[in-house]
Order: C-alpha cells, then sequence, then structure tokens
C-alpha cells in the first residue's frame, strides 16, 4: 500500500515508517524539516509546516493510508502555538485527506486528553476530555482527537485515534534523556510520595500498536471513529524503576524530594513568569508535570486487544535491556558535560 506519515522523522513517526516499509509498504512523509538525512526506507519527503499550508493533492494521490503523527508537544509555550500545530494542522490534514478520496487516517493522540488533575489507575475510554486549562498540549490535543473522530463515516473515510503513554526507547528525544540530564546536574527531585505507578511504553509496542490499528481499519473492523489507550500493560513504581535505572547506569539514586503542593504551586509560577517574560531556557516545573510527576496514570489495554488484536510484543525488562546501551551513552555525555 501507499502510505503518508506526518512527522516521520521524528521518534514515533520514523519508527513506524522504517516497520512499514520493512512490510512493503511504499513511505512517504511530511514535516516542517527538509529532507537533509533521506532514509533508504523513506520513498519521498515533503516539507510542509501543516498548521500554515495546505497540502497539495498530488502528494495524497493513491495514498491509502494516512498516519498523522507530528504534533507540538511540551510543557511549556504559548496556548496559540498548541493550537496551530495540534488542531489547525489536523484539521487542515483531514481536509486534504477527505478531498483526495483518502479511506483511512490514523491519529497519534496522547492520554493526555483525559487529564483530570486526579490520580487514574487502570481507566478506560469511558473518561471524559479534559475539562481544565491546565495543559495547552493536552487541550489541543483533545480538540483534534475530537475533530479526527467525528471526521469518520465507516465508508469513505475512516478514522481512529492511538493514546500511547509516555514513549521511551532508543532514540527518544525527550523523556528519559531529559530525565537523565536533569538528575545529572542535580536538578531532578522525587515528587510526591514517590509511590505513584505509570505506564511507560516502549516504542516497539507503540509503532506495532499503530500497525494493528492500521489492519483493523483496511480490513473494516467495527474500529472507526474510536480512540485506544495503548500501553505496556506494566505499570511500573515511577521513582523505584527509575532509580533502579540510574543505578544500571552508574549514577547515584534520587534521593531528594519536594511535596506535590509545593511542586504544583512552583509551577504555577513559573508558567505565570515564562508567559510574562518569555523566557528562553526550559521551564524547570508546571502544573501538568507536577501532577504527572506525583501521580497514580496507567491505562487499560483491554479495548485495544479486544477491537485491534493489539498486544505488547516485548515486556518492560527486555526492552529495557535493549536500550541500556544506548542510556548509558546519553547518560555518560551529560556527566562530561
Amino acid at each position: 500500500m501507499k502510505i503518508l506519515i506526518t512527522g516521520g522523522k521524528g521518534f514515533i513517526g520514523n519508527s513506524i515508517a522504517k516497520k512499514l516499509s520493512m512490510l512493503g509498504h511504499e513511505i512517504s512523509t511530511v514535516s516542517r524539516s527538509s529532507d537533509y538525512r533521506k532514509k533508504e526506507y523513506i520513498t519521498a519527503h515533503h516539507q510542509y509546516d501543516l498548521s500554515k499550508d495546505n497540502l497539495n493533492h498530488q502528494i495524497l494521490k493513491n495514498v491509502d493510508v494516512v498516519f498523522h503523527v507530528a504534533a507540538k508537544a511540551g510543557i511549556e509555550g504559548k496556548y496559540n502555538d498548541y493550537y496551530a500545530s495540534n488542531y489547525l494542522a489536523t484539521k487542515r490534514l483531514l481536509d486534504a485527506c477527505k478531498s483526495s478520496s483518502v479511506q483511512n487516517f490514523i491519529y497519534t493522540s496522547s492520554p493526555s486528553v483525559v487529564f483530570t488533575k486526579e490520580p487514574i489507575k487502570n481507566a478506560n475510554e469511558n473518561l471524559p476530555y479534559i475539562k481544565n486549562k491546565v495543559s495547552p498540549y493536552a487541550q489541543t490535543k483533545a480538540i483534534a482527537e475530537k475533530e479526527v473522530l467525528n471526521s469518520n463515516d465507516n465508508i469513505n473515510f475512516k478514522t481512529i485515534a492511538l493514546r500511547p503513554h509516555l514513549v521511551w526507547g532508543e532514540g527518544d528525544p525527550h523523556l528519559l534523556p531529559k530525565v537523565i540530564r536533569r538528575h545529572a546536574e542535580g536538578k531532578l527531585k522525587i515528587v510526591g510520595d514517590g509511590l505513584n505507578q505509570v505506564d511507560l511504553t516502549h516504542i516497539d509496542n507503540v509503532t506495532h500498536a499503530h500497525v494493528t490499528a492500521m489492519n483493523a481499519l483496511i480490513s473494516n473492523k467495527p474500529v472507526g471513529g474510536k480512540a485506544y489507550f495503548i500501553s505496556q500493560s506494566e505499570p511500573v513504581q515511577l521513582w523505584k524503576w527509575l532509580n533502579d535505572l540510574f543505578i544500571k547506569l552508574k549514577l547515584p539514586p534520587l534521593k531528594k524530594r519536594v511535596s506535590f503542593q509545593k511542586a504544583y504551586l512552583a509551577g504555577m509560577v513559573a508558567e505565570s513568569l515564562w508567559g510574562l517574560f518569555n523566557f528562553s531556557k526550559d521551564l524547570p516545573m508546571s502544573r501538568f508535570a507536577a501532577c504527572q510527576l506525583s501521580h497514580d496514570h496507567w491505562f487499560s489495554n483491554y479495548a485495544a486487544e479486544k477491537d485491534l488484536g493489539y498486544r505488547p510484543i516485548i515486556s518492560m525488562e527486555k526492552a529495557l535491556d535493549k536500550t541500556i546501551p544506548w542510556l548509558q551513552a546519553i547518560s555518560d555525555s551529560s556527566i562530561g558535560d
């Protein structure tokens, strides 16, 4: 099949592109960056800013499946920037796909679309969408997901949304590398009581979930218009897991702590200051991050297993063994800096 992937040069998008190419599909990608490092498994790359540009219909000619992975993630920045990158870009792409007779659309969403500021344990897809304004990322991903699912007609245009949680693995540009660097710099603290459980989903499982979602759509299973949590099915005690990781990386275990209340207040103050003065350095804490670092948040795979046939293909233990050499290089670099 002919497949187009937005964000195909990013962590998740590139992994999906590589896997689908191995399965014999023709892959093209779209992103804001130029094609300065062409991958042998990508047939063509197109440079577009979907938040501003209408996609040339020739790019979508005879495309069977679109994976929309591109997004603006993070805990800092202006709401309008997230709105443009996450909602407007998605709306433009949906319109282009429908007018170009693309039949299958798979959206990479996020569990943060149901963020409530409260702990979440073994949650399913019945959770309502976010109602607060703590996270521009979560807000705009939620309205984009709703647009995607409402575009489904189960005949000419079938859509599905996947919500992978805290994706990690070799090539991850954000999650664990940022945690390791902050620890190496002495800037990381345990938030809350340190007993909260979370899902950390390895990139191999996330990629596998996207393939199973595609197969379900093209085989006309009744999955169109639905969203699915994608997790590892092995929630871990976050701070214990991180300390075990630090020990493997020959870093000292983390002992410094801060209460959730202090972290949340610090996040509120930091958000106000960064909003007023537009500092260039990273936001040290946010209200969203305080909740994520201190609260339980893990999700049920039951619906994805039943409807898509998704099950994790690599365990946490094997995933960590696979990723440790790469993380060790990140750690060594952080210490060297």
